[in-house]
């Protein structure tokens, strides 16, 4: 019992060193729970897929993966040309104040969001490099008790991308001014715009 407790300990606080990190995808929660937009279907979205790629980590896929490295290149390219537009758009928030208000004050679409945040999470080789392949080499090593590790790591993920999503209400008040909004979008355009060029550097 003291084993698996420890395993589980180990696995969780291993997958949320590796999660709170900004990134892409934890902007756009942020922002989305900041926004109050579809933020139970974002939060878990990600948490589900965060669970889905753990699983296949530790159930020996990463290695598998690791023979063919164009897939990888492929998710890159895809994933880092989708950050580049999506950055685009924040920039432009932040450099036209009238599309910056409508912004703040126009609900978008659900189905979007939800495309947006399966992008986010799936064409982001960071997310595979992270779940699939660390967390799973790392869960290996764990023997009889390296699902037991993955579990904790998945119930990190869950309770960092709740706190994240419905915790960013709590900003709502500061948030309130569009002079905010510009701030908050000139943060996601820098991490959109880095993320991306890096990958598609790197692919």
């Amino acid at each position: 019992m003291n084993n698996a407790l420890t395993a589980a300990a180990a696995g969780f606080g291993t997958g949320l060193t590796l999660i709170v990190a900004i990134g892409a995808q934890n902007a756009f929660v942020l922002r989305q729970g900041i926004r109050r937009e579809a933020v139970l279907a974002v939060v878990g979205i990600c948490a589900v897929s965060d669970a889905l790629l753990i699983a296949l980590g530790v159930g020996g896929v990463g290695a598998v993966v690791v023979a063919r490295p164009e897939a990888l290149t492929a998710v890159g390219l895809i994933g880092g040309v989708f950050l580049l537009c999506y950055g685009i758009l924040a920039a432009r928030r932040v450099l036209r104040p009238s599309a910056l208000e409508a912004a703040a004050g126009a609900a978008g679409s659900r189905r979007q969001i939800v495309l947006a945040c399966l992008a986010m999470t799936w064409l982001n080789p960071h997310v595979y490099l992270d779940t699939v392949f660390l967390l799973g080499s790392l869960a290996a090593d764990r023997g009889p008790l390296r699902w037991t590790f993955g579990l904790g790591a998945a119930l990190a993920s869950l309770c960092w991308f709740a706190a994240l999503g419905f915790g960013a209400r709590l900003l709502g008040r500061f948030l309130a001014r569009p002079s905010s909004w510009r701030v908050l979008d000139g943060l996601v355009a820098a991490t959109m715009i880095t993320m991306g060029t890096l990958l598609i550097a790197d692919a």
